[in-house]
């Protein structure tokens, strides 16, 4: 294994009890000097980090208001790309040397196992060869760590639980964020009319360069008010309501874009921005600021109400991920999907882009960038 200079890595070493107070009093996350990686087992390689993505996963999980918590300390970051530098005995030595990116749902923060600990937050990251991936032609290492975790929820929802259909109408809640990007992606390469949502002004024009045909502005008069929208998706639909929601946001938004549906459609739940603080904070359950929504209007509008958890969904049936990922990599380098990256940050500067991203700064996704160290030593 090559001689390394120490590197940084986020550590995790407690939880606060919002997202917003582990970002201000810092009490949940510090960047520290990383010890160099122990040496290679078989089937292991070792990544010197390029870049890394910034999850909304990552701001819950530090309050522990995430359904999956890990041991602590951990390292956040939940998918990473970089190079190759080393790889151990019996690895495939063609690797050596090649940018990649890894598999979030087999390595990370939210996943289970040995190799929990590889978070992206760091300089360098030791993960089995098996769940390393070629980068997609002409992509940078910021927009292969912003790819899997995005793209294969906006896929398991609308693909595998909302069989979304050429020339069906999607109202995506939320459209601005990472996933909800990738899920106007998804459907305009599903034929799919898009219909997207926002709560600020200024961020119309860039959805609409992103693919969507239409944006909605939904903040209301005051802050945090959600204004009434169904006249605008009534109109936009010949007066007949959508086929189908993509809902990240939860709250009030949710309630006003059920009442933008047609009868029959189809309601999928993918998360609860909104309404982050769920749980009771530091890794207790009981959900007492559980969302809700109108079982009312669900009957009268005869809707299918669809959980589209895609971690959950996969650990219950691996079977689920080799369809999608053979169609997300091919239309990747078909050009009909690609990550959008709006803020980079420094390592060092994390604090400042978990505030951007709680705030709302951030358009579809966010690249933390690894120190500049070099890759090999003799």
């Amino acid at each position: 294994m090559p001689k390394l200079e120490n590197g940084l890595k986020a550590l995790v070493s407690s939880l606060a009890d919002s997202p917003l107070e582990g970002i201000e009093q810092s009490v949940s996350i510090e960047v520290q000097t990383a010890p160099n990686p122990a040496d290679l087992t078989p089937g292991e390689a070792l990544i010197a980090i390029r870049s890394a993505g910034l999850s909304w996963v990552d701001l819950l999980m530090t309050s522990g208001q995430y359904q999956h918590m890990p041991t602590l300390p951990y390292t956040p970051g939940m998918e990473f790309a970089g190079d190759v530098i080393a790889v151990g005995a019996d690895s495939d030595a063609i690797w050596l040397n090649q940018p990649v990116f890894v598999d979030c749902f087999s390595v990370g923060p939210r996943s289970s196992g040995a190799y929990q600990h590889a978070g992206g937050f760091a300089s360098y990251a030791v993960v089995p060869v098996s769940v390393i991936r070629k980068i997609p032609t002409d992509w940078t290492y910021d927009q292969a760590c912003n790819f899997a975790g995005n793209y294969e929820t906006a896929y398991h929802c609308l693909v595998t639980r909302g069989q979304l259909k050429a020339d069906e109408s999607l109202l995506i809640l939320g459209a601005s964020g990472a996933t909800g990007v990738a899920a106007i992606q998804v459907a305009k390469s599903l034929g799919a009319r898009v219909l997207a949502t926002t709560r600020t002004a200024h961020k119309v024009e860039q959805l609409k360069q992103l693919g969507a045909d239409h944006v909605i502005c939904t903040q209301g008069e005051s802050d945090g008010d959600v204004r009434r929208f169904r006249d605008d998706v009534k109109l936009l639909t010949d007066n007949r309501g959508v086929d189908c929601v993509y809902d990240g946001v939860g709250g009030p938004t949710s309630l006003e874009a059920i009442r933008c549906t047609r009868f029959g459609a189809r309601f999928l739940i993918v998360g609860w921005a909104s309404t982050p603080d769920v749980a009771r904070g530091r890794g207790r359950r009981g959900a007492p600021n559980a969302n809700r929504i109108p079982t009312n209007l669900i009957l009268m509008k005869s809707l299918d109400v669809l959980g589209c958890p895609a971690v959950i969904s996969t650990k219950h049936d691996p079977s689920l991920r080799a369809t999608r990922q053979d169609d997300l990599l091919l239309w990747a380098e078909q050009g009909r999907i690609k990550p959008y990256i709006s803020h980079r940050f420094q390592l060092q500067n994390l604090k400042e882009a978990l505030l951007a991203k709680w705030t709302g700064d951030i358009i579809g996704g966010c690249a933390i960038l690894a120190p500049d160290l070099p890759l090999r030593q003799t």
